[in-house]
């Protein structure tokens, strides 16, 4: 996302920065297009699709150095390439993916960017400091409560499952994605290494749980975790 240095027509009774430009972005097979679409039609100006077939060099648990799914290192090293041709000064993407759980790409993101970073969003809003720079003020849902932070942009936020309700994409709107921009791109377009650094060595089911059993009170229960050992 690129964002303008003068406020926008207030749609509400908090300020924002006008919104110059939104570009989504995935990389990943050929069906990534529809999600890019459907991203567009809620609202993307534009779009880029970076092809990577994850089947390639032996897929998820392939070796060392060998072409495929894209690791956390890689994603940030090829959204730092995009924000750095585009001129962005704000990305927001998810906090984890929900095949590897990693939670790695947006703090990586910001550390080869050398920006600011915000995780976990569930509310964000914009706040002018009286020089015409805008900051973004973050809440995001922590054990004990809310925890709230503040930075300047650029920055990369990571969001949290509750931070808004997405717009609904309509049959007009649809329409008109059809018509956007859409890039198709390489990894080596960006001078991106997708190799990978991990190799999956084993996965393995938990042991099953053993069974349970009764006592009759407390001097019981006391004695059988003496007999296991637990006491």
């Amino acid at each position: 996302m690129r964002e303008a240095s003068t406020p926008g027509p207030k749609k509400s009774s908090l300020p924002s920065p006008t919104v110059a430009d939104i570009l989504a972005l995935s990389a990943g097979p050929a069906k990534c297009v529809d999600v890019l679409r459907t991203a567009m039609a809620m609202g993307a100006d534009r779009a880029i699709h970076v092809e990577v077939d994850p089947h390639a060099g032996g897929g998820e648990g392939g070796a060392e150095g060998e072409q495929g799914e894209l690791e956390p290192l890689g994603v940030a090293k090829l959204l730092a390439q995009v924000v750095r041709a585009e001129g962005r000064n704000m990305v927001i993407l998810g906090k984890q993916s929900i095949d590897d759980d990693s939670n790695q790409t947006g703090q990586m993101l910001a550390g080869l960017l050398g920006w600011s970073q915000a995780t976990q969003a569930s509310e964000i809003h914009f706040e002018e400091d009286g020089s015409g720079s805008w900051k973004v003020r973050v809440a995001k849902e922590v054990d004990g409560g809310t925890e709230t932070v503040r930075a300047p942009l650029p920055v990369v936020v990571t969001t949290d499952l509750r931070l808004n309700e997405p717009r609904y994409a309509s049959l007009p709107n649809i329409m008109k994605a059809k018509k956007k921009k859409l890039e198709k791109k390489a990894l080596a377009d960006y001078g991106v290494d997708g190799g990978r650094r991990l190799r999956v060595v084993k996965v393995e089911e938990p042991p099953p749980r053993k069974g349970g059993g009764k006592v009759e009170d407390v001097d019981g229960m006391i004695a059988r975790l003496k007999e296991l050992g637990a006491i």
